[in-house]
């Protein structure tokens, strides 16, 4: 049974055409009016993908740095030792150990949204949080495992954001905050999607894009124009 729409989502919905697909920046419009809780909202993005996320030869995965960043304040926990550690410390990274941070983790530490690591700490990290960290846990194709660690930390806490295919075939992130202009959060989605657009399988066949919607953590979703982004993303 679909879930019902509270009164408050419903009248928001009513505002617009709910099946019109909207370029880019009317989306945005459309999210900022309607996100009106007393917080400032973070605005997201669903994109369903034309692949089958059960082959790993149709994987879509990677990061991105958005333009206008994504406006939250990202806690990154950083596992390193000597310079490397320095340089994580020097990037701003809110927390940096080694043998004392994964125990730390271990224990139950998880106020923090991004865990980077050397090189040299992934066999530590692999045997003593592989189940605690989850998704949280640091990858190559991510970007969070690489001797350059500060670059992570700096790419991270500056508005890189990382997509990944769900086992629905849908990629979900953030693009920016309710607070951004309406333009700020458009070139937001087209470095987002022209990313993902360039991530695009081999072995996908098809309709790539197959829809995408923008919302507010509390507002409505709005339906983006596929095609009209293509056409952005290829120019790009």
């Amino acid at each position: 049974m679909a879930r019902k729409l509270g009164k408050r989502l419903r009248n928001l919905a009513a505002s617009f055409d709910v099946e019109k697909q909207y370029d880019a920046v009317e989306a945005a419009a459309l999210v900022k009016k309607n996100a009106n809780a007393k917080f400032n909202e973070t605005v997201e993005i669903h994109v369903r993908l034309g692949v089958d996320p059960k082959k790993s030869d149709q994987n879509v995965r990677g990061t991105v740095n958005l333009p206008h960043g994504t406006g939250r304040t990202v806690k990154v926990i950083a596992f390193a030792k000597g310079d490397a550690a320095k340089q994580a410390e020097a990037a701003g990274a809110d927390v940096v150990g080694e043998a004392d941070l994964i125990e730390r983790v271990k224990a139950g530490f998880s106020d923090f949204d991004v865990a980077v690591a050397t090189p040299d700490m992934m066999p530590s990290i692999g045997k003593e949080l592989g189940r605690v960290l989850a998704q949280k846990m640091p990858n190559p194709k991510s970007g969070t495992v690489t001797p350059n660690i500060g670059n992570a930390v700096r790419d991270i806490k500056a508005g890189k954001v990382e997509y990944r295919l769900d086992k629905a075939g849908i990629v979900h992130t953030i693009v920016g905050k309710a607070s951004f202009d309406e333009k700020q959060l458009a070139e937001n989605v087209a470095t987002l999607l022209d990313a993902i657009v360039r991530a695009k399988p081999a072995a996908a066949k098809g309709t790539y894009l197959r829809s995408i919607t923008l919302t507010s953590t509390q507002g409505p979703g709005v339906k983006v124009d596929p095609n009209r982004i293509k056409a952005t993303a290829a120019t790009a």
